[in-house]
């Protein structure tokens, strides 16, 4: 069988969704493949970052019509489990130690936004259209939700309950991409991106991914207890140690590739 994705490993990974004839669109295996090779390049020591994409015209069209469908037939435990596959997904994209960077063109539909959304930086085409399309077909955009609601807050009202199409300007401006570019330049603007992630402490960057998902769980108290014991962990690390001598002694430090 074919896979669903295309996986290059290395400090800077990348993972590319390939059904390009379906226009990316997930199916329960591409979505359980998306959960597993995230979790497996989560494992490694060396991975720095990973590059999120789609082969083809499309980032993602949304959910595959035909699964859905298939889905609609479950009952009990076992619809239960199957909706869960997407919150995998898109969770195993959030709790990757090292910053995920999408790269968007073509069209985002529906469960595509929460793959987009899930990510922590997003760079789109200026063509590119997104869409919640859910209510379209009598659904609605439920399990996405726990990852669009952080990024666009009240403006999913609108866009939830219109199902209307909008562009990358508009994306721009929620919240969910943060740099838009001709196609043809992306991958320039995300090279751009990843040379600033390289720049900074491996440990650094995942010290500071954990501390931005767990803040929101927590209190004012509770957030400044938290960040206090997270900075003097670093500051006593030999990452923060070598971090501080390497500006004091103007050179690069030393995990600068």
């Amino acid at each position: 069988m074919k896979s669903h994705l295309i996986v290059k490993p290395g400090p800077v990974a990348e993972l590319s969704l390939n059904r390009p004839d379906r226009r990316n669109a997930l199916s329960d295996e591409t979505l359980a493949q998306i959960a597993s090779a995230f979790r497996s390049l989560a494992e490694s020591p060396d991975l720095r970052a990973v590059i999120l994409k789609g082969e083809g015209r499309d980032f993602c069209a949304g959910a595959d019509i035909e699964w859905m469908r298939r889905a609609g037939t479950l009952a009990g435990k076992k619809a239960e489990e199957d909706a869960r596959l997407l919150a995998r997904a898109c969770l195993a994209v959030d709790e990757c130690p090292v910053p995920v960077i999408a790269r968007v063109q073509g069209n985002v539909y529906g469960g595509g936004l929460g793959l987009l959304a899930a990510a922590d930086i997003a760079v789109s085409a200026e063509d590119a259209r997104f869409c919640f399309s859910e209510c379209r077909l009598g659904i609605l955009p439920a399990v996405v939700s726990s990852f669009v609601l952080p990024k666009i807050g009240a403006h999913a009202r609108r866009y939830y309950l219109t199902a209307e199409l909008f562009g990358a300007p508009e994306a721009l401006r929620l919240g969910l991409v943060h740099e838009s570019a001709p196609e043809a330049a992306l991958d320039q603007k995300i090279e751009r991106i990843v040379k600033g992630v390289l720049s900074c402490g491996p440990n650094a960057v995942r010290e500071a991914k954990s501390l931005l998902r767990a803040f929101p769980g927590k209190n004012l108290h509770e957030r400044i207890d938290f960040s206090i014991q997270t900075l003097l962990r670093a500051r006593s690390s030999p990452e923060g140690q070598e971090g501080l001598s390497a500006f004091l002694e103007k050179r690069q430090p030393a995990w600068t590739p």
